[in-house]
């Protein structure tokens, strides 16, 4: 292994049908209103978790919630996981803000999210 580090599970995206609504029971849920809303996504806060909410899935078309991992350097930890078998599901993307998004499929097929800020 590399050693490259991983800060924890800090964001999780939602894949929602319906942006609106959903933005109005997470804020709820949450206790406040989004940090970020675009058309192409709704960024909440709570105690130190990011929840995104992602139209239709977004680009990589999700069908569940992704735990995605915080990392300092991105592709130095796409490079180490798949190394050992993982394969790369969603090519590394800039979701706004200078942040990265890559997503892998583990030796099961589970997929998993790595995030990069800049």
């Amino acid at each position: 292994m590399t050693g490259a580090s991983t800060a924890g599970i800090e964001t999780v995206p939602h894949p929602v049908s319906d942006l609106a609504t959903a933005k109005a029971v997470y804020a709820a849920l949450l206790g406040g209103p989004p940090q970020t809303d675009r058309s192409s996504s709704v960024g909440l806060e709570a105690a130190g978790q990011h929840i995104g909410l992602e139209p239709a899935g977004g680009p990589q078309v999700m069908t569940s919630p992704v735990a995605s991992w915080h990392v300092p350097d991105l592709e130095a930890k796409l490079a180490e996981v798949t190394g050992t078998g993982a394969t790369v599901k969603e090519p590394v993307r800039d979701v706004g803000g200078g942040r990265l998004l890559g997503t892998i499929a583990d030796s099961d097929g589970r997929v998993l999210g790595l995030l990069q800020d800049r």
